[in-house]
């Protein structure tokens, strides 16, 4: 099964916007209140049994049942009856709002480094999810909403043939009201097979990557390249009035520059991702925490170019919708080999730029040596070369004809037609 989600932009309309603010506050309302019930039962269990506490104390019978997704929902149809306002939005959108919160304390109970859910105002609570959909929802540069109707979108991509939207997700930025598509197909897509050709990339401190074709590849700096329009800005709504109109259109021209950052420098992260996979049938990273670097010295490069998003995230969607085999190798050493005779040259400080083998004389940038042993590492982790493969594939047919074991060579078999279908945006971006 296959999954895609395309965001699309809505057409500012008035009536519009206001339903959907109207949306937005009324699920809010729904969650705020269900994390209450749940919180306040939490708090009945906590008093002593012999006393009482002195300000205040939460009064709940003690074989009431906890108030769980399955109860506050049938709570939920009872509560339309007494507030009809209720009955404005959709009932599955209320039922998502509740399988929200049930998802944020099951996620709290198992990892509780997460924090404890807590009440969200109105700058936390942004999407409401519409999980079902009706027949021909879809039409050029419209879509028909469940119980809203149809409202208009700018269609910057085709939609995906052999795919069925199965989701709508309104979301609120500070640019407006985004449309959110999930597609599915129940096709299964076979993963990557290693090819011919090898790349390593090395996440590097000076330039973004180092490849092991020896480039280096330096990043825009999307924020620190405007970080003097940030300050300007963030000066002048210090001295404005917390609350004021004046304070909430500063407030918005942040939030629109912050946005635009973000889209310029993810659009920049999946251009690099198609080029490097334009360039090879393998990609080899290492195995880093990123999370480490982002609050070390290098935080502000780090957090700045997104390296992190990219190694983890965007690059390998990116092989896996356009064949390519990627595999993350170990860290550990790769700035202390030689690519050309393999031995230990020691550790480097951050400031030794250049690697020099004191064993063969080998001489060249710090990081594209780096990326040479990070492909090495990968090739050695695929097993065996693929020259190798392709020989073997090659000799198949003698092998079944003379009734040995035979080899398969899955690598050869072209890309799946779904694959196919959901590249046809010409690999220019996400």
């Amino acid at each position: 099964m296959i999954k895609f989600t395309y965001r699309y932009k809505i057409k500012p309309t008035k009536q519009l916007f206001k339903q959907f603010d109207q949306y937005l506050d009324i699920c809010r309302s729904v969650y705020n209140y269900g994390h209450s019930e749940r919180k306040a039962w939490l708090e009945s269990r906590k008093s002593k049994i012999d006393r009482c506490s002195i300000v205040s104390e939460y009064i709940i019978a003690a074989d009431a049942a906890f108030p769980s997704y399955k109860n506050q929902a049938k709570a939920l149809t009872e509560a339309k009856k007494k507030f009809p306002h209720l009955k404005l939005v959709n009932a599955q959108c209320l039922q998502q709002v509740l399988k929200r919160l049930d998802k944020a304390w099951t996620d709290f109970f198992k990892v509780p480094e997460r924090g404890f859910p807590r009440f969200r105002s109105k700058n936390r609570f942004r999407s409401f999810i519409f999980p079902q959909l009706g027949k021909n929802c879809l039409d050029i540069g419209r879509v028909k909403l469940p119980s809203i109707g149809w409202i208009g979108i700018r269609q910057s991509r085709d939609y995906p043939t052999g795919f069925t939207p199965k989701q709508f997700q309104i979301v609120r930025r500070a640019t407006g009201y985004h449309l959110m598509i999930v597609f599915q197909s129940s096709e299964v897509v076979p993963e990557p097979i290693p090819g011919k050709i090898s790349l390593g990339l090395d996440a590097g401190i000076k330039s973004f990557v180092a490849t092991s074709f020896e480039e280096l590849i330096k990043s825009p700096k999307f924020l620190r390249s405007k970080l003097r329009k940030l300050k300007l800005l963030q000066r002048r709504l210090k001295k404005k009035t917390k609350g004021s109109n004046n304070w909430l259109k500063l407030q918005n021209k942040i939030a629109k520059f912050n946005e635009k950052v973000a889209n310029t420098r993810r659009d920049w992260l999946f251009k690099l991702a198609h080029y490097l996979c334009e360039q090879a049938d393998n990609i080899f990273v290492e195995d880093i925490n990123f999370k480490s670097w982002s609050r070390g010295l290098f935080a502000l490069s780090s957090l700045d170019s997104g390296i992190g998003g990219f190694i983890n995230e965007i690059l390998p969607f990116v092989c896996w919708k356009r064949g390519r085999f990627y595999l993350k190798v170990d860290k550990n050493f790769t700035s202390q080999e030689c690519s050309n005779c393999g031995q230990r040259t020691g550790k480097k400080t951050l400031n030794q730029r250049l690697h020099i083998c004191q064993f063969c004389n080998h001489t060249e940038s710090r990081d594209t040596n780096s990326a040479k042993i990070i492909m090495q590492r990968g090739q050695r982790a695929v097993g065996h070369t693929v020259q190798e493969k392709r020989d073997n594939a090659v000799l198949d047919g003698a092998f079944k004809h003379l009734n040995l074991v035979q080899v398969s060579a899955p690598w050869l078999s072209p890309m799946s037609d779904c694959r196919k279908k959901a590249c046809r945006d010409g690999l220019t971006g996400a």
